[in-house]
């Protein structure tokens, strides 16, 4: 009794064990393996969001820089001072004046 599926063209590219073994690798490779392409993708990910963060902080560190170059001159610092910190001489007196928009509304 002859098996009808084996003249078919699938049946005899299935039967191959070539075949087989590169379906085991390819399977083996992108989901068991510890180098599998989804940890790979996960692991490109986190690095893409890590350069990024260090772009950001590179930037941040540029400006900082600039500061604290700016700071360096006298009159510079008590700027820095009576715009960040309402700091004032002795004899000056400080209005702060706030707007509606500035402010924060809370509804009762």
């Amino acid at each position: 009794m002859k098996n009808p599926y084996r003249e078919k063209p699938w049946f005899k590219f299935l039967s191959n064990k070539y075949v087989w073994v590169l379906l085991f690798f390819l399977v083996w490779m992108g989901f068991l393996d510890n180098y599998s392409y989804f940890d790979h993708r996960f692991l490109d990910d986190q690095i893409e969001e890590l350069e990024d963060n260090k772009a950001y902080y590179q930037e941040e560190i540029k400006k900082d820089q600039k500061q604290i170059k700016d700071l360096q001159n006298p009159e510079q610092i008590e700027k820095y001072a009576r715009e960040k910190y309402f700091m004032k001489k002795d004899n000056e007196d400080i209005y702060i004046i706030e707007f509606e928009s500035d402010s924060t509304k809370t509804d009762n």
